[in-house]
């Protein structure tokens, strides 16, 4: 399989390189690019990204690999992240995280055997006023409860 953007990711990609002073300077937006187009970060994509941007695998692997928002292996359809902080952790955010796992069937860090879901913890989310609270791929989800989490799973097709 070829790693390849779509035109409009080229053309994205193009514009934000104009918009950097050096090719450098644009390679976390490169990176969100790219994940967003194949899903995760992987070594193919990194060769592509380092061919596109003229730019040492090295480099792109040691900023992708220290950020822990880049996906370094593929994940479901609907990427689940609970927030484990201290205010969403006194809200209820362990037990919801629980819940989750139970409900899904799979464990903390692990994607539902059809593709569909992916359960992770992440330290914080910003949104400390929203306790407990969730995000699926871009979509925040705050006060939850186990009716709403029931509801939230039952909309995603």
């Amino acid at each position: 399989m070829t790693i390849e953007f779509k035109e409009s990711a080229k053309k994205e990609l193009d514009r934000m390189l104009s918009r950097y002073p050096s090719r450098q300077a644009a390679l976390l937006p490169a990176l969100f690019l790219a994940q967003r187009e194949f899903g995760w970060i992987s070594d193919e994509v990194i060769s592509y990204l380092s061919q596109l941007m003229e730019l040492p695998k090295a480099r792109i692997y040691g900023v992708a690999t220290f950020y822990t928002m880049f996906n370094k292996k593929p994940v479901g359809k609907y990427f689940i992240q609970v927030c484990r902080n201290i205010a969403c952790a006194m809200m209820g955010g362990d037990g919801l995280l629980d819940y989750l796992s139970q409900k899904l069937g799979i464990k903390e860090g692990e994607t539902t055997p059809d593709n569909k879901f992916t359960l992770v913890k992440v330290e914080c989310l910003g949104a400390c006023g929203e306790a407990p609270m969730m995000q699926i791929n871009d979509q925040y989800y705050g006060n939850l409860t186990k009716v709403k989490v029931d509801q939230i799973l039952a909309g995603l097709k």
